[in-house]
């Protein structure tokens, strides 16, 4: 169990997919069932879509393309609404929360600290996954970096999202399953980080060492209850 001080945690940012979500819908959705669904629409064999499909992601990794929707639903000639998103519903059913979710922001919510998901998800993605999930009952704020037209890998979106949320660099941590986005957030003086070891239930622990690795947020709720945040503290949310 990764060791945290509460004591000086006032905000908490989390990201989204493989953070709160199992990936396991993100890793079907875009590894396999659009490349074979691409397949089968444009009449080729699934091996070509899906070859296609991986030199696409590898082009735009990292980038905002890389999360957007718009980008994907014109690059592969499909009407955002009509075509992309009923694919993306097509695998709705695999929408889930990581078991140990609730738990762990009712913790958060309860010991008075703010808590923010900020996620390179694309507007329609996380509508979607509200909608199946529920999860903005438990979130304060929840933030696709869409608005900010860069994403966690970028400096840039961590001023901008600062100068939004208001946060204190020295008193906040961050939860993220991307080590290239933890490594951004350090950078930019994140001083709490906290990478999730288990993003996909269906793949085997990654074993993390760059940064404190959690499997199980249930490990953590006593400390963060025998650490609530003070009045003055709440105060400046």
């Amino acid at each position: 169990m990764p060791f945290l001080p509460w004591n000086e945690i006032e905000t908490v940012l989390l990201d989204m997919d493989g953070t709160l979500l199992d990936l396991h819908y993100d890793n079907q959705f875009w590894l396999h069932h659009l490349p074979k669904r691409l397949a089968q629409i444009k009449g080729i064999s699934e091996a070509e879509s899906q070859k296609e499909m991986s030199a696409r992601y590898e082009s735009v990794f990292g980038q905002i393309q890389w999360y957007c929707l718009d980008y994907w639903a014109e690059t592969l000639a499909l009407d955002l609404e009509n075509e992309f998103m009923p694919l993306k519903r097509e695998l709705a059913h695999l929408l889930s929360l990581r078991d140990d979710t609730i738990p762990f922001l009712d913790a958060l919510h309860g010991s008075g600290r703010q808590v923010v998901l900020v996620t390179n998800a694309h507007p329609n993605s996380l509508a979607l996954k509200i909608e199946h999930t529920q999860l903005d009952a438990h979130i304060d704020n929840l933030i696709s970096t869409h608005e900010f037209g860069v994403t966690k890998e970028s400096q840039l979106l961590w001023e901008r999202l600062q100068k939004r949320v208001q946060f204190d660099n020295s008193r906040t941590l961050f939860v993220d399953d991307s080590l290239p986005i933890l490594k951004a957030a350090q950078t930019y003086g994140i001083k709490h980080l906290l990478a999730v070891d288990n993003p996909d239930s269906t793949l085997p622990n990654r074993n993390i060492s760059e940064f404190p690795a959690v499997r199980d947020y249930r490990l953590m709720l006593e400390d963060i209850k025998r650490n609530p945040v003070g009045d003055a503290a709440k105060g400046r949310f």
